[in-house]
């Protein structure tokens, strides 16, 4: 079993009694037999893929004389670290039809298909080891974020994303942990705010990132799946599967969260692995190789969701990518099974498309937002309070009489004011937190009324003995005030 991050498979051959040009060709038709795709043919050698399908394991073989013996070497097509002995049942498969073709061609036919291939000769000085644009397997590193046909759509995401990333980073913001306002102003979403009018943060925030890490994580999700399944889907029907499941993912994560933060392209990316699951459920794809990718996707997608639960993860963008994903794989079903029906390709996409936005959209307007309403009134409550608090700022040779009048006509009575506000802020639909902050509030307005009660007593019979129990209540409203502000 091989283990890297390429497995690979090497075995040496013997020449015998054959000529290295006349085991060069015995080699082409092994593999050729095996049907293989022959790609490069040298003087020394030649280079052939696996064609098992698209969603099936591939091999690169590489075929290279080396004095008077030949090196075969089977490596792992794709981004798996291990095998699991394919790459040696591959070479010995190779090994033993080898032999059987060695028994069945004569001299002579060997002799004419040496002068047949003569014809396919790639000159010596080309580079052998150059892997094929087919193999589904990328060159180099960079070859990550450059589109060709086959996978055209993935790496453009992947660049758009990274490029926001920089934009966020060259204007200041934290490239490992950026603030709660930068994503804000950067387009995450955020109900308070996503629901005021600003619906474009539905999109906006599938291309935003908090952190180079999670920049990373998501990146190597989208290269994966992306290079699996564009080929297949196709660009219109990839592109418009990433961003629909991202405006799903996005609602959903709006009707489940009151005051969370949302950013990342994990519910799109969720989103294309739901529509990979919902295919490999379909007999689109060949039974055994249904089952391997089935297990492999499905554990993935199984571990990713338990991680979200264990805090400051938006799993319910997640779970709702990834569902609106699955329906959106079988809704695909009937023009992949057609695949001449072009016609029929568009429609699907067209009708998803209004569905998803029109459902969203529904979603969207109904959903209850007295947050700004709540924050619009706490304005007011500040406000009061400032004015009952005036009495402290009052000069020292401030007479009995006008700090009577200021304690009990002005502070006492702002604070019954701001209790009769508070009373009408829990009529609003606000999330938890903020129904536990507004009892804290009310507390504090109490005690703050307790303490001026005392206060008014100390100065009108103009007396000591209310000391201990007004220090008592000014000892509750610190505690009380410390907890508002979270430390």
């Amino acid at each position: 079993m091989a283990i890297g991050f390429t497995p690979k498979y090497i075995e040496d051959l013997y020449l015998d009694e054959f000529l290295p040009n006349q085991f060069i060709i015995l080699a082409i038709e092994t593999a050729r037999k095996l049907g293989w795709q022959v790609d490069y043919i040298n003087e020394t050698g030649f280079i052939a893929f696996t064609n098992n399908g698209i969603f099936k394991w591939n091999a690169k073989i590489t075929f290279k004389i080396e004095g008077e013996k030949a090196s075969v070497k089977s490596e792992s097509i794709g981004n798996e670290i291990i095998d699991f002995g394919k790459n040696k049942k591959t070479i010995e498969k190779f090994s033993d039809t080898l032999i059987d073709i060695k028994h069945s061609l004569k001299s002579e036919d060997l002799d004419k298909k040496i002068e047949e291939y003569k014809i396919n000769l790639i000159p010596q000085e080309q580079d052998f080891s150059k892997p094929s644009q087919k193999t589904g397997k990328f060159k180099d590193f960079f070859s990550i974020f450059i589109p060709r046909p086959d996978y055209f759509i993935t790496p453009i995401l992947v660049n758009v994303n990274i490029l926001v990333w920089v934009a966020m980073i060259c204007s200041g913001v934290d490239w490992l942990s950026p603030q709660n306002d930068s994503l804000i102003n950067w387009g995450a979403n955020f109900r308070p705010i996503t629901l005021q009018g600003e619906w474009w943060r539905l999109i906006t925030n599938c291309f935003l990132h908090i952190g180079i890490f999670h920049l990373l994580m998501n990146m190597y999700a989208l290269v994966y799946i992306g290079l699996l399944l564009e080929p297949y889907l196709g660009k219109t029907r990839f592109i418009a599967a990433y961003l629909l499941t991202g405006i799903i993912a996005s609602v959903t994560s709006l009707w489940w969260h009151d005051l969370t933060i949302s950013a990342g392209a994990s519910g799109a990316i969720f989103g294309i692995y739901g529509v990979f699951l919902a295919m490999l459920t379909t007999n689109l794809i060949e039974k055994k190789t249904r089952i391997a990718l089935l297990i492999s996707i499905g554990i993935f997608v199984t571990y990713n969701l338990i991680n979200g639960m264990k805090g400051g993860i938006d799993n319910a963008a997640h779970i709702g990518g990834l569902l609106g994903g699955i329906l959106i794989g079988y809704a695909y079903f009937p023009s992949l099974k057609k695949t001449e029906a072009i016609n029929l390709k568009y429609s699907i996409i067209g009708i998803l498309s209004i569905l998803i936005v029109s459902i969203s959209f529904i979603i969207y307007s109904k959903l209850p937002n007295d947050i700004p309403k709540y924050d619009e009134k706490l304005k007011s409550f500040i406000s009061m309070e400032q004015m009952a608090l005036e009495i402290y700022r009052m000069p020292r040779n401030t007479s009995k009489e006008k700090l009577l009048i200021e304690i009990k006509d002005i502070g006492t009575y702002y604070w019954n004011e701001n209790i009769k506000l508070l009373k009408e802020l829990e009529k609003l639909d606000i999330p938890e937190p903020l129904h536990e902050r507004n009892k804290k509030l009310l507390k504090y307005c109490n005690l703050r009324i307790k303490s001026y009660e005392l206060i008014y007593k100390t100065i009108a019979e103009d007396t000591q003995k209310y000391r201990i129990e007004m220090e008592d209540y000014n000892r509750k409203i610190e505690n009380i005030i410390i907890e508002l502000k979270g430390k």
